[in-house]
Formats: structure tokens, C-alpha cells, sequence
């Protein structure tokens, strides 16, 4: 055997070779995102107006989750300090959690639907539907009967954002075929629709009151946390969570374009409708119970892809981690970075991710979908 032929031999990848990186990797920064969020958690709920010992937190939630079998808080110095953990501060940090657990998700899929990287989850002008629904409620005082009329605003808010994402995609399947392109030309149309609206409806009702009202649920809020408003908004989101998390082939395919997947055999029109409406549910969801909170679905797909790639099967989950630890500490920096006040977390969230996302655009190796 010559030698030319046993170098060609040495230079021939072995299977699996540049694999088993990768996934090293991808678990470190899994197991690394675990932690931060547990450890953050813990911070959360210790940082605030009053300022309560770490070691205390701990034990005080611990004792609470496990029903008392451990975490011993007798030795507490202060027994307000259980009541404004459990009772105040851990509500919403499990509401933050949530909210950027199910944002985050939604911009990806979103993201990979329309193949675009700039698609957020009110790209359907989800957001401006519900910012009318919210504005129609306040302004003009209607409510509505039964379990709705419960809810309020909510109620108004996820209408008004489920109304809007079914006229987006009706308009966008006119014709037939729903492409990424007509469904980026609707949103566009529907969210001026409707900004339109809200700000016609705000006009004419000479309601000072309602008017700031207004003007802070679109800026967005996590002070309506409560124990009675996790279980809806949690269940709805773990369920799109566990639906997606088996959806990494099909939101793969979809960044190959139309002509890959039909020679895979994959329906793009069908699965890129299913996804929109689901995530459509979603979002509605999450703005009808804190408003409108931009960037998170947009950034955090984008600096989550940058550290682990375009592959779904590991951006997901990733991403579903780095959305709540992003939105854990943004709460904490609306909650503190004004002092005997708070800011609406949608500022802080504008204000964190508009420089970032200013970054990775000017960065020049980041690419979408591979590319």
C-alpha cells in the first residue's frame, strides 16, 4: 500500500467525529442555564424594596415546596419575611419565569416559520389586538358575562389578540398558499388596523384615568402575579413547550426553504398554519395577563442560536431556559432600579434588548438558519 493512500486514509472523518463537541457543549450550557435559573430564582425573591438574607430565602422556599419536610423557619427573625416571599415575591418570579419561558418559545417557532430572523410573537399584530381589546375594555367600560367577565381586561386583551392573528392569517391565505411573505404583509396591515383603532377609541373618550391605564398595560407588568393567575397561563404554556419540543425535524426543514421540504415530503403550508395558530394561543395567553413586553421573543432566539446553532432540537430548549433567566432579572431590575417605585417591565426589556440586538447585527459571523 503507498503511502499517498494511507495519508488519504488518515484524512478521512470518522463517524460521529465533530458530534460528540457539540454535544458536550450544548449540555454545559444546559446544565450551566439549570443552575442560573435556580440560583436566580433565589436572588429574586431576596432583592427588593425590603432586603431579605439569601440563606433565609432559601429555607423559607424550600420549607414552602416541600410542604415543611425541610426548611426549618422557626429560627426566621422575621415572620413578615415568609409572607412577602410566598405570598408576593415568588408568584412572580414564577409569572416571569413563565412569560419569558413562553415568549422565548414563540419567537423561535416564529422565527422558523416565516423564515425570517427578525419575526417576534406579535409578528400576527397579536399585540396590537390585544393593546385594542385592552384599550375597547378600559376606555368604553364593556365587559363581558360568565368566566370572561371575570377576568376583565384579560378577557378583552386575549379576544383582541386571537381576533387579530385570525384575520392575519385569513388575509395571508387568500389565493391559496400561505407564504412567510404574505403572512410578514398582513401582520403589517392588521397591527396599523389596529393601532388605528385603539388610538381613535382613546381620542374621543375623554378619560384621563383610562388613559394611563392604558398606556400602562402596553408598556407591559408582572405586578399582577398572583397564586390564581399561574395555573391557566402555566398549563397553556407547558403544553406548547412539550408540543414543540417534538417538533425540531419539521422547524429544521423549514429553514431548507419550500423545495427541500417538498422533496422531504413535509407540508410546510399545513405545519407553518398549525404553528401560528398555536403560538397565536400562546402569546394571546401571556399578553392578555402582563401586556405587551417586547424583544424578549426576538433577542433571546438570536443569542441562544448564536451559542448553540440553528438546530431546533437544541435551540428550544435552550432558549425556553434563557427566556426566563432573562426575564427573572429584568423584573428584579424594574422592581429596583427605582428607588420606593417600579418600572413596567416592557421598558426594561426595550431597554436591555435594543442594544443587544444592535449588536448582533453589526456582528458579522452571526448567521440564521445555518447560513
Amino acid at each position: 500500500m503507498s503511502p499517498s493512500h494511507n495519508s488519504k486514509q488518515k484524512q478521512i472523518p470518522q463517524k460521529g467525529q465533530g458530534i460528540a463537541p457539540k454535544r458536550s457543549v450544548f449540555s454545559i450550557i444546559f446544565i450551566l442555564l439549570i443552575s442560573a435559573v435556580v440560583i436566580s430564582v433565589i436572588l429574586s425573591v431576596s432583592i427588593g424594596q425590603v432586603s431579605i438574607p439569601f440563606h433565609q430565602s432559601f429555607q423559607i422556599l424550600v420549607n414552602h415546596i416541600t410542604d415543611g419536610k425541610f426548611g426549618s423557619i422557626g429560627q426566621i427573625s422575621d415572620g413578615m419575611y415568609t409572607d412577602i416571599i410566598w405570598q408576593i415575591r415568588f408568584p412572580r418570579v414564577l409569572l416571569a419565569m413563565v412569560m419569558g419561558a413562553g415568549l422565548a418559545l414563540c419567537g423561535t417557532v416564529m422565527q422558523a416559520s416565516v423564515q425570517n430572523p427578525l419575526a417576534d410573537p406579535y409578528i400576527l399584530g397579536i399585540s396590537s389586538g390585544a393593546a385594542l381589546g385592552a384599550t375597547f375594555s378600559i376606555m368604553l367600560g364593556f365587559s363581558v358575562g360568565g368566566l370572561l367577565g371575570e377576568l376583565g381586561i384579560a378577557s378583552w386583551a386575549f379576544i383582541g389578540a386571537l381576533g387579530a392573528a385570525a384575520l392575519v392569517l385569513g388575509l395571508a391565505s387568500i389565493g391559496g398558499k400561505t407564504s412567510s411573505v404574505k403572512l410578514v404583509l398582513a401582520g403589517t396591515v392588521i397591527n396599523a388596523l389596529c393601532n388605528a383603532f385603539s388610538n381613535f377609541i382613546i381620542y374621543f373618550a375623554k378619560n384621563s384615568d383610562g388613559i394611563r391605564s392604558v398606556s400602562f398595560w402596553t408598556m407591559g407588568s408582572l405586578a399582577s402575579a398572583e397564586w390564581s393567575t399561574l395555573p391557566l397561563i402555566s398549563a397553556v404554556v407547558i403544553a406548547a413547550i412539550i408540543f414543540f419540543l417534538f417538533q425540531s425535524r419539521v422547524m429544521n426543514t423549514m429553514l431548507m426553504g419550500e423545495e427541500t421540504a417538498i422533496t422531504l415530503g413535509v407540508n410546510l403550508n399545513f405545519y407553518r398554519r398549525l404553528y401560528m395558530i398555536l403560538s397565536s394561543v400562546v402569546t394571546g395567553v401571556l399578553v392578555s395577563t402582563c401586556g405587551i413586553i417586547g424583544f424578549v421573543g426576538l433577542i433571546v432566539p438570536h443569542i441562544v442560536r448564536s451559542a448553540v446553532g440553528s438546530d431546533h432540537k437544541r435551540l428550544i430548549p435552550t432558549s425556553i431556559l434563557f427566556g426566563s433567566l432573562f426575564m427573572i432579572w429584568t423584573d428584579i431590575f424594574a422592581r429596583t432600579i427605582v428607588p420606593n417605585g417600579e418600572l413596567p417591565v416592557g421598558i426594561v426589556t426595550s431597554l436591555l434588548g435594543a442594544p443587544v440586538f444592535m449588536y448582533m447585527l453589526i456582528k458579522k459571523s452571526y448567521g440564521f438558519g445555518g447560513r
